[in-house]
């Protein structure tokens, strides 16, 4: 399609902070629209973006719409849903979120949309399953935003330790966005320097158990997170519509485990171009196989 058009889904906390961070970038996207339950919501949050766009860094149309906006969008990010709530898990919002989502996704591919869908709303994995199933579209064009934003959470730590610039990392959690997330400490290195050798195993225990549970402090703290998450789904964006080709940690349908999990991945105009094939130690396997088994129970305790 390629107008570099996009469409929000959700103007809650996460959507409108992705609105926001497109909006203070320079970004390729040409046009964001707005839409929410609570249609004035989404007309609120575009007259106060369309505010800032005269001393933005790059001009992006802003507007707000329906999901019949949807049949010319290049992609359509799913925010909406229930909130997580102090204290629930992310699985606790799942039947909550399957029914909305069914409703989303039928009423967007009846727009005549065409495009691919990058899912936010948690159980982010799990909604990306169901997103592919009640979308009908090929596994590729159905995104989720994965442990993208727990591996910059990682690369941020294992950063502030070695003092080095996070960009210098590379490092992934993969699995489930959620409690039985992994750091894959087998795959770490620092400009091909394994981060095993250079950081104890009593620290990288305690960065792995941070990274898995800082969204329940930020929770705990101010009620939901966004920032980071709005960042990260910039980064995918452009990824996609600037066919990068880089390799992202989204959440994707892999066919042998009949699971979406956050996995690397190359990432470009076409969605997820392939899932790398990346060799675990043995012990990270056997923990992402837990993490695959717990996906897959959630997937199918929903009765639609």
């Amino acid at each position: 399609m390629d107008n570099n058009k996009i469409m929000i889904v959700g103007t809650g906390n996460v959507g409108a902070s992705i609105a926001f961070a497109l909006v203070n970038q320079r970004t390729a996207v040409n046009e964001v629209i707005l839409t929410d339950i609570i249609a004035k919501d989404a007309e609120g949050e575009a007259m106060d973006l369309r505010d800032a766009l005269a001393v933005a860094p790059s001009y992006v149309k802003v507007s707000n719409g329906t999901y019949k906006d949807a049949r010319d969008c290049d992609v359509v990010v799913i925010t909406a849903g229930a909130a997580q709530k102090p204290g629930e898990t992310r699985m606790e919002l799942l039947k909550k979120n399957v029914n909305i989502l069914k409703g989303m996704v039928e009423q967007i591919m009846d727009s005549g949309f065409d495009g691919i869908f990058l899912v936010v709303t948690n159980p982010m994995d799990v909604l990306t399953y169901y997103t592919m199933k009640f979308s009908g579209l090929p596994a590729e064009r159905v995104i989720g935003s994965g442990t993208v934003l727990d591996s910059a959470r990682l690369r941020s730590r294992i950063a502030g330790y070695l003092n080095i610039n996070p960009k210098s990392v590379h490092a992934y959690q993969v699995g489930e966005h959620g409690d039985t997330e992994l750091t894959a400490w087998s795959l770490a290195d620092v400009g091909g320097q394994k981060v095993t050798e250079l950081l104890s195993e009593d620290i990288r225990k305690g960065i792995s158990e941070f990274v898995k549970n800082e969204a329940y402090e930020i929770i705990d703290k101010k009620g939901a997170t966004y920032y980071g998450i709005a960042t990260c789904v910039v980064q995918i964006l452009n990824c996609i519509l600037n066919d990068e080709m880089r390799v992202l940690a989204v959440s994707s349908y892999d066919s042998f485990s009949g699971t979406s999990f956050g996995f690397p991945s190359v990432v470009g105009r076409a969605g997820v171009v392939r899932r790398l094939d990346i060799k675990l130690s043995e012990k990270e396997g056997i923990e992402l196989q837990k993490s695959i088994n717990t996906l897959k129970k959630a997937i199918n305790s929903v009765k639609i």
